[in-house]
């Protein structure tokens, strides 16, 4: 299957390839330059060992190879993360499709924590303090990943939600669990009402929170009326609902490429990002694969 998915990967690469309007032409282009990588990410290989002929297939040894110097350098290149942006757009946009619910939620992606890593932050991790970063997902009910972002484990979930959801193209029910019941993301919602597509969050108000004297925004009073009115089936099943979330971020740690934990050779905030990034497309091109098959 790793094969199959390398394959796979490589032909959308080479069908997005661009030609070079560099002055001097590159002995890699950018595409091989992806490829390598690709091929690092779904093997589990510090890029020092995908440059090594012997680590390749016996069929793909006769293609030649840039050396680790050459990847980390062309990697951090303008022309390599744009084309990397587009790739892994354009996986996700071959499955969106119009829903009317989306889910938002984080995932921990710790690091050990004695690392030397100078982005990492500590920050909560289901109860207890770790190191490392957070990812940040809206995701539709459809298995589209709407919009997703990478901070230091550290930065507020609800504060990513926000930015999301003030650029995100969506409209209808947004659930989360009880820590996104923020007057400041309700106020979020109600703006884009005005503009961008009605959008209203349902989220389980936090335990002995209560709301107060101060005014209280419509959607936050709205959002704990569905909760609790004698009709409240609706919204139960939104928040039952929420588990495809869940299984997104378990698919991401599941596979043989894993989100479960950064491998040692990943560290910083640029590696993480570009890492994570390579996950997130394959993802999407895994599960456009099974749905074919």
């Amino acid at each position: 299957m790793r094969h199959q998915l390398y394959q796979a990967i490589v032909t959308v690469i080479r069908q997005l390839a661009k030609p070079c309007a560099c002055v001097r032409k590159p002995r890699f282009s950018d595409a091989r330059i992806l490829e390598v990588y690709f091929f690092a990410v779904i093997h589990g290989l510090p890029l020092s060992h995908a440059c090594q002929r012997h680590s390749w297939p016996i069929h793909l040894r006769r293609q030649p190879l840039p050396d680790d110097s050459t990847m980390s350098r062309r990697l951090r290149t303008h022309s390599i993360r744009q084309y990397l942006v587009e790739l892994e757009t354009s996986l996700r946009r071959l499955e969106q499709q119009d829903g009317f619910v989306s889910f938002v939620d984080s995932k921990v992606l710790p690091v050990g924590p004695n690392s030397h890593d100078r982005d990492a932050r500590f920050g909560y991790a289901s109860g207890v303090k770790a190191k490392g970063y957070r990812l940040h997902a809206l995701r539709g009910a459809d298995e589209t990943l709407i919009d997703w972002r990478l901070t230091p484990m550290n930065t507020d979930e609800r504060v990513m939600a926000r930015r999301m959801l003030t650029s995100a193209k969506l409209h209808g029910y947004v659930v989360g669990d009880g820590n996104f019941d923020d007057s400041k993301l309700h106020a979020v919602c109600e703006a884009r009402s005005r503009g961008q597509g009605e959008v209203q969050l349902i989220a389980p108000k936090r335990r002995g929170k209560g709301f107060g004297h101060r005014k209280q925004r419509v959607g936050r009073l709205r959002s704990f009326d569905l909760l609790n009115s004698p009709e409240q089936a609706f919204a139960q099943a939104l928040l039952q609902a929420r588990a495809g979330i869940e299984r997104f971020f378990g698919h991401l740690t599941s596979r043989y490429w894993s989100l479960i934990i950064l491998p040692p050779w990943v560290r910083t905030f640029r590696r993480v990002h570009r890492y994570t990034q390579a996950q997130i497309a394959l993802y999407h091109l895994h599960q456009q694969m099974t749905y074919v098959d």
